[in-house]
């Protein structure tokens, strides 16, 4: 789908001011409420806009023990295993993935023993082989988008081009 400057403009505004109004969105960029709203509507409909909910801190949360385990599944046994991980509350995200392994989970924990609880738990579903975990020490660059909606911006005004010069 096809963002341009002015979708660009209103998915800044939605990152940077998630609680503002339509209305006021439409003041501060100097269109109509009417073209906010449809502007929106059409993100939310092509699966741009997957969600307006609050962004959660685990560490505030008491869960601030970061992990990325990889599980390597038993062939035909990834669904099964993708169901019994979505059972595990501290799984707060699973994708299937090539190279070593064939699911990466982010686990919180509130400790090293809590965690250490929560991988034998993996260990005992059906279809798990092996686990390998690695810990997070310190988040670099938060999760963000509006960079890549900012350069995705940039390149529809460009007329598709990326600005990255091709080589000879």
């Amino acid at each position: 789908m096809a963002v341009d400057e002015l979708d660009t403009r209103i998915l800044r505004l939605l990152l940077e001011q998630p609680r503002t109004s339509v209305r006021e969105y439409a003041r501060i960029l100097g269109v109509a409420r009417g073209t906010v709203q449809a502007r929106v509507d059409r993100l939310e409909r092509d699966g741009v806009i997957t969600g307006t909910g609050p962004f959660l801190s685990p560490a505030a949360l008491g869960h601030p023990v970061l992990a990325f385990v990889h599980i390597e599944v038993t062939q035909g046994h990834l669904d099964e295993v993708g169901d019994a991980l979505a059972a595990i509350p501290e799984i707060v995200e699973a994708f299937s993935i090539t190279g070593g392994g064939d699911l990466l989970t982010r686990v919180v924990a509130r400790d090293n023993g809590h965690l250490e609880d929560v991988i034998q738990q993996l260990i005992q579903i059906p279809g798990v082989v092996r686990t390998r975990t690695e810990m997070a020490l310190r988040e670099r660059v938060p999760h963000r988008l509006l960079p890549l909606v900012e350069s995705i911006g940039r390149s529809s005004a460009r007329g598709g081009q990326t600005g990255t010069p091709l080589a000879d």
